[in-house]
């Protein structure tokens, strides 16, 4: 029974344009059929606390003596280990917050980012398809004065697709806030076609990776 793991971050729950992209691609997958499961995870409704001590970082195995967690906190980091191991595929929605990811969505990643259980010497998730929807309220195209200013979509990369070894499927949608804000009113068509154009694009994917 193949299943999705659908991983939203926003914390627009009415209009966002992440959270509108995520969920064409679930309802994508699963067209596919009966059997196409869909977990989800809403780390804006439901948020993870923030890291309860820096032993979480590393594998029991590897934590010194004086590194104790508490164990509702070594349970609640197994939990969210085992869901994206037990996904046959992930949908993740990164809106770019004051240029980076959300701190709910960076919550998650601290929870899985563990050398020696999914990344390191050890990478169980190598070539698992994963999915980032990354939605911008600007632009950060090449040769304008914002270009770089992306620090969500690199770690992401970083995370997903070099520690973790899974194979990563980017999908960035940008000028989102060209219907509010009137310096960037003259690229709403632009932002429109290619919502349009990412919205085609996770159908698409959904319907044939996994």
């Amino acid at each position: 029974m193949p299943t999705l793991l659908h991983i939203d971050s926003s914390a627009d729950l009415a209009h966002s344009r992440s959270r509108a992209l995520t969920a064409a691609f679930a309802d994508a997958w699963r067209a596919r059929g009966p059997e196409y499961t869909v977990v989800r995870r809403d780390l804006h409704v439901d948020q993870l606390p923030h890291l309860e001590s820096s032993a979480l970082h590393w594998a029991a195995a590897d934590r010194t003596d004086d590194e104790v967690v508490a164990p509702e906190a070594d349970a609640l980091r197994q939990e969210v280990i085992d869901e994206l191991l037990a996904a046959d595929a992930v949908v993740v929605g990164a809106p770019l917050y004051n240029y980076t990811v959300p701190s709910t969505l960076k919550a998650w990643i601290d929870r899985i980012h563990v050398p020696g259980v999914l990344a390191g010497n050890v990478q169980p998730l190598a070539g698992r398809p994963v999915v980032t929807v990354v939605s911008r309220g600007a632009t950060y195209d090449a040769g304008t004065p914002t270009e770089g200013w992306d620090h969500g979509s690199p770690v992401l990369h970083l995370i997903l697709g070099t520690a973790l070894g899974m194979k990563l499927y980017p999908v960035t949608v940008s000028a989102t806030l060209a219907d509010r804000l009137p310096d960037l009113a003259p690229l709403a068509d632009h932002a429109h076609a290619e919502f349009a154009d990412a919205t085609t694009t996770l159908e698409r994917l959904a319907a044939t990776i996994a």
